[in-house]
């Protein structure tokens, strides 16, 4: 598979392009890929956007601001993670590490 290639989770991507599906039901499933793609990436860039919120309050210092924004991006990251967006153990792993350089900042 060509690096060019990799990036495409099914075929139905490229405009012009046939399913390459033949059954009914193939073809359904592919459908559905389609769509739960779109719903997977808004919920990554969703996830993206508040871990982000999360860094930039880190960064200014302010431990309130750090603290607000890790409780709001904390069942973000959960939510995803029992989507099947992220595996559980990532999830559960940047919150720990954002929880601890939250706690940092006042040390």
């Amino acid at each position: 598979m060509t690096a060019g290639m990799a990036s495409l989770s099914c075929p139905m991507q490229i405009e012009g392009l046939k399913p390459m599906a033949n059954t009914p039901s193939a073809k359904k499933s592919a459908r559905k890929i389609l769509a739960r793609t779109e719903v997977n990436k808004a919920r990554r860039s969703r996830i993206r956007t508040y871990l982000r919120k999360v860094e930039e309050a880190i960064a200014s210092g302010i431990k309130t601001d750090a603290a607000a924004a890790l409780k709001d991006v904390q069942p973000e990251l959960m939510r995803a993670a029992g989507k099947g967006v992220l595996p559980k153990n990532t999830a559960s792993r940047k919150v720990s590490r954002l929880a601890a350089r939250v706690k940092a900042l006042s040390a």
